[in-house]
């Protein structure tokens, strides 16, 4: 007989490398329906060299990026043993663990995300469930988004879930009562490394991209990416960023306050673009970027037929983590915890690996 209730963690880092974030929750599932409640969340920011060390491993090789994995792993242990620790959590399930995204490349065939490796489970003395992405890239699918699937059980209240992290990707269910997600575009990736260069990790509230001005060649170009015309299923990784923006940031020239409100205005474009729904749908929006008010306002701009709702800060800072603490006890239970209609795969399935204390995988 299957539980209905589950204490369990949930980690993600993403791509924006704000830092780790953790989130004790409970999961309960009665009637048919799920239903959470977030206990602690904490996000843990990760150390400059951390940052630097993230930042730059899509260019290693696979003996460095093993090791990576390695000292990433142990490092994630540490973090998660403090967290249990300082909150004394002695009921706790199991571990739920996104780990960090290094390649994405479905079109390839693989995507790495490190910091999965059996030892995590040795190293904090719980049973883990991790490695989410690597199954559906295998069947055929873009190992992305993974989140739809918590949008429809615990905030299937909102027409569409918003997350603005380091991308942007949106969650909804279409006509025929399919659940579909993908990437919108980058967003927090893209205004961090502009910001970085007044010295600042981030741009508090907006307030530099509201003070430059737009550079509308670069506007243009931008909104003329491929991608952004392609259907969906699909998805984005930091290659995107370096392949296709990167050189048209070079083309064009400009101050960081002024690449910043030309970023803005260009994922505010996308955003409004690439939701088809109903006028007046609501929409959940979640991610660091609902703590930029300009970028929300000029999304609010170009989407003004929709309403935009932003959750208290434990669901905005906290939600994916949150799903994937979901997403583990899913599989945990042998239940579907990865759409086909989202990521394209073959079929709907399972996906992770749980890794057991003694390196036992289940």
């Amino acid at each position: 007989m299957k539980n209905s209730l589950y204490h369990v963690l949930g980690i993600m880092s993403g791509t924006s490398l704000d830092g780790v974030d953790l989130v004790y929750v409970t999961l309960s599932y009665k009637e048919e329906a799920w239903s959470f409640e977030v206990q602690k969340g904490q996000t843990l920011p990760y150390s400059d060299a951390w940052r630097m060390k993230l930042k730059s491993a899509i260019s290693l090789n696979k003996t460095a990026l093993d090791q990576l994995d390695e000292e990433y792993t142990v490092f994630l242990a540490e973090v998660i043993t403090v967290f249990i620790q300082e909150n004394a959590l002695e009921n706790l399930d199991f571990v739920c663990s996104h780990g960090h995204t290094i390649l994405h490349r479905p079109d390839l065939g693989y995507t790495v995300q490190i910091g999965n490796l059996p030892v995590l489970a040795d190293l904090i003395q719980h049973k883990v469930v991790c490695d989410f992405r690597v199954q559906d890239v295998l069947l055929g699918g873009q190992g992305a988004p993974l989140v739809p699937i918590g949008d429809r059980l615990l905030f299937g209240a909102y027409e569409a879930c918003l997350n603005l992290g380091g991308f942007a990707n949106v969650s909804y269910e279409n006509k025929l009562n399919y659940r579909i997600a993908f990437d919108l575009c980058p967003v927090n990736v893209l205004l961090n490394e502009q910001a970085s260069k007044l010295g600042l990790l981030y741009d508090a509230s907006g307030k530099i991209a509201q003070q430059g001005t737009i550079c509308l060649p670069l506007l243009e170009a931008l909104n003329a990416l491929e991608y952004y015309s392609k259907t969906a299923p699909k998805s984005l990784g930091v290659e995107f960023v370096t392949s296709n923006i990167q050189p048209l940031l070079a083309l064009y020239p400009n101050k960081p306050e002024d690449y910043l409100t030309t970023l803005v205005e260009h994922i505010a474009l996308q955003i409004a673009q690439g939701i088809q729904l109903p006028e007046q749908a609501k929409i959940l929006v979640t991610g660091g970027g609902v703590y930029n008010d300009y970028l929300m306002s000029r999304i609010e701009f170009h989407a003004s037929h929709y309403e935009f709702v932003i959750p208290d800060s434990l669901i905005v800072d906290y939600k994916e983590a949150l799903i994937f603490a979901l997403l583990g006890v899913l599989k945990v239970r042998d239940e579907v915890n990865t759409l086909a209609s989202v990521t394209g795969a073959q079929y709907d399935h399972s996906a992770g690996v749980i890794y057991d204390i003694f390196d036992r995988v289940w």
